[in-house]
């Protein structure tokens, strides 16, 4: 200041606007550092409060999946009350299912006695007293089945292993009694099965009919055993004659082609039997083609 006011070159209305200035800019600023801290502490939290807080986005978020929510239980109960409903039917028809497979159990074994030479007609007797049982059982599964319109083939593997047994026992008991392949239709008509409602699946029928000719070979060596030496013939031709209509199918590589697969076989075995019938010269009577030679000189 006093280096100012030595100068005679300095105006005065200058030094004293400076001064004035400088006086200003001190005062704010003890003013400003003045403030209490109860303000300051105010000042940061109104700062800090104008940003709004992230938990607030979140309850509002949780709000609006209030609805969604409320719809996601209902559909899953409602999942669950057609589980449940799935889970009664599935009992049902297996305790059908059961009682089917119980009395193909009795109709197999009444037609075992086939192969130890017991007369045909005696043993389809017995086996044909169990056919009346199967169909009642079917009966019930074509009601339970009408409740669930529709669902067939949802709850067809409960019971198709016992179908497929069925049809290969009325095919080997027709084909005793005919010499011929019991048809889709016939299969149908003695179940008493309607195709429009509760029919005999397709596969069901070709399987069940691949297991009847796995007893074939079996009848064929037994018959022949008892002198019937005609039996492999008729047997032979049944087979090749199915075998032939089996390949006119355009088989997967599934449960029913490896069926196909063992009807070969089948044939097969057949064809042995019936070729060491003809080189022994056995006859249908019973008697060699050589030792009626002998006997006609």
């Amino acid at each position: 200041m006093k280096l100012a006011f030595g100068n005679p070159n300095l105006n005065p209305h200058s030094l004293f606007h400076f001064t004035f200035s400088t006086l200003k800019i001190s005062t704010s600023i003890i003013t400003l550092s003045s403030v209490s801290p109860s303000r300051n502490a105010a000042f940061r939290f109104c700062s800090l409060s104008s940003t709004p807080p992230p938990f607030s986005s979140s309850m509002a978020g949780g709000e609006a999946h209030d609805v969604p929510s409320s719809s996601l239980e209902k559909q899953f109960e409602e999942f669950r009350l057609q589980l449940k409903e799935s889970a009664n039917v599935r009992e049902r028809i297996r305790a059908i299912a059961t009682e089917i497979e119980s009395a193909t159990r009795l109709m197999h074994s009444s037609l075992l006695l086939v192969h130890q030479s017991r007369p045909v007609p005696e043993v389809l007797e017995r086996a044909k007293g169990q056919v009346a049982v199967i169909k009642e059982f079917f009966h019930q599964l074509s009601e339970v089945l009408r409740e669930c319109s529709g669902q067939y083939y949802r709850y067809h593997n409960d019971w198709r292993s016992e179908t497929q047994t069925v049809v290969s026992l009325l095919g080997f008991m027709h084909w005793l009694e005919t010499g011929n392949l019991l048809m889709h239709d016939e299969a149908e008509k003695t179940l008493a099965l309607n195709s429009s409602e509760f029919g005999l699946d397709l596969e069901d029928y070709l399987i069940g009919i691949c297991f009847m000719s796995n007893e074939l070979p079996r009848y064929v060596v037994n018959r022949v055993t008892a002198g019937d030496y005609d039996c492999p013939r008729k047997v032979l031709k049944f087979l090749t004659d199915l075998h032939a209509a089996f390949r006119m199918l355009n088989l997967r590589n599934d449960f029913l082609r490896k069926k196909f697969d063992g009807l070969k076989y089948d044939v097969k075995r057949v064809e042995e039997v019936y070729y060491d019938v003809k080189i022994r010269g056995l006859t249908a009577n019973g008697e060699s083609i050589g030792n009626q030679g002998l006997q006609e000189h």
